[in-house]
């Protein structure tokens, strides 16, 4: 069987690695969206949250590879995972306050919270 004419490579040029790193990073933030918005329980949303977060770092790593500034790329990498730790450590004290307080994680309480 011949193959038509500029139709040869075709089919494996749309699955190599970037393809399916970017479709990858794609489901994966979506996925931390859909957790987010989905559920009203905190504990849920700090996941979803922590989900997305590691779709950026796979994004930013995958940056640094296709430019050839890997090096650059790790830095930044690092400076997210940071950020992604302090913001968790910060939401998770929110969210033990409101458990020790309401005895749930229901985030329609923290409008109730004062001080």
């Amino acid at each position: 069987m011949e193959e038509c004419e500029g139709y040869g490579d075709y089919n494996m040029e749309i699955f190599n690695f970037k393809t399916v790193m970017l479709m990858i990073g794609f489901l994966m933030i979506i996925a931390g969206c859909y957790c987010m918005i989905r559920t009203y329980h905190m504990l849920k949303i700090i996941i979803g949250i922590e989900v997305a977060m590691k779709a950026v770092t796979l994004f930013l790593i995958l940056a640094g590879y296709v430019n050839g500034h890997i090096g650059l790329a790790q830095a930044y990498v690092v400076t997210a995972i940071v950020l992604e730790v302090v913001s968790a450590v910060v939401f998770a004290g929110v969210t033990i306050g409101l458990y020790k307080k309401y005895g749930n994680m229901d985030i329609r309480n923290l409008t109730k919270l004062k001080g």
